[in-house]
């Protein structure tokens, strides 16, 4: 099963990153791959956690495919953890946790694993989402730096 992970320092706060990774919405905005995102259902948990439930639909050239998935924003943690329900997926996980490294500094894990239902959906999805998923962490921080503001120095 394809998976990746990644860990970045970035000149944010992790409330901040957290934020932004937090705002599914704006997605189609930014992210690789991401042509459409629609939040379902929101409900809010004790403690202010926050789950939603959201379809993401991704394309590339000809190919477009729709998912569904559980979404839960736990910012007292500052993690956020996608849980696959429904779509061309047989397995999607996807995490992301943030750590404040000091004022204004974070580190950001993020961590996927998936693999497709079909096999030739596989075959041609496959390397272009290897190649998106390692542009999601700059595409988040290239969209940090624009709406936070880069600190100098």
């Amino acid at each position: 099963m394809p998976e990746f992970s990644a860990r970045r320092r970035i000149r944010h706060s992790a409330a901040d990153m957290f934020d932004l990774v937090a705002d599914v919405e704006r997605y189609p905005e930014f992210v690789p791959l991401c042509r459409d995102l629609k939040v379902r259902k929101r409900i809010e948990e004790p403690e202010g956690v926050v789950v939603l439930v959201a379809d993401m639909t991704v394309a590339f050239k000809l190919v477009r495919e729709t998912f569904r998935s559980r979404v839960t924003l736990d910012r007292p943690s500052l993690r956020i953890l996608v849980e696959y329900l429904d779509g061309p997926f047989s397995h999607l996980e996807n995490r992301w946790e943030f750590h404040s490294a000091g004022e204004r500094v974070c580190d950001v894990s993020f961590f996927i694993a998936y693999e497709f239902r079909s096999r030739t959906l596989g075959l041609v999805m496959g390397a272009m989402f290897d190649t998106a998923f390692r542009g999601f962490a700059q595409a988040f921080e290239r969209r940090a730096d624009r709406i936070y503001h880069t600190p100098a120095g």
